[in-house]
C-alpha cells in the first residue's frame, strides 16, 4: 500500500488556494456572505474519521479479545482515509485562498469582517480533516506494514 504524501497534499491545497483567491478576485463583490459554519462539515467528517480509527487501530494490530477486520472492510476505511485527507488538503487550500482574500479588503466589502470567520471555521475544520484522515490511514497498517517501514 502507497501512503498518502504530504507534498500531494500540498499540492492540492495549493491549486486549490489559488484557483479560491483567483475566484473571488474576479467575483467577491456579486457573491452572497459565506455561512460562519460552512466548514463545520469538514469537522463532523473528521470526527467520523477518528472514531473509525480508534474503532480499527486494536482490531487491525490484532490485540487479544478483538475482532478481525474483513480485509473490504480495511480497504474502505484507507479509502476514505485517503480521500479524508485530500479533501481535507483541497478545502484548506480553498479556505486559505478566501482568509488571503478577505483580510486586506475587510473595509471594502461589509461581507469581508463575516467571511473572515467563515474562512477561519474553515480552515481548521480542513486541517483537523486532514489530521484524522491521516491517522485513520495510519491505524490501517498492518503489523506487516509497520515493519516494513522502521
Amino acid at each position: 500500500m502507497r501512503f498518502t504524501k504530504p507534498r500531494d497534499l500540498l499540492a492540492a491545497g495549493l491549486v486549490a488556494g489559488l484557483l479560491a483567491h483567483l475566484l473571488l478576485r474576479l467575483a467577491y463583490g456579486t457573491l452572497p456572505p459565506l455561512p460562519t459554519f460552512a466548514g463545520f462539515t469538514l469537522l463532523v467528517i473528521a470526527a467520523v474519521d477518528l472514531v473509525l480509527a480508534f474503532s480499527l487501530r486494536a482490531r487491525i494490530q490484532r490485540k487479544p479479545g478483538s475482532a478481525p477486520v474483513e480485509p473490504l472492510t480495511a480497504a474502505r476505511a484507507v479509502a476514505l482515509a485517503k480521500a479524508s485527507s485530500v479533501l481535507g488538503a483541497i478545502m484548506a487550500g480553498a479556505w486559505a485562498g478566501v482568509l488571503v482574500y478577505v483580510l486586506p479588503v475587510r473595509g471594502e466589502f461589509e461581507a469581508a469582517d463575516h467571511d473572515l470567520v467563515s474562512a477561519i471555521v474553515g480552515v481548521v475544520s480542513a486541517v483537523a480533516l486532514i489530521g484524522a484522515g491521516l491517522w485513520l490511514e495510519h491505524c490501517c497498517k498492518t503489523p506487516e506494514d509497520s515493519h516494513r517501514d522502521g
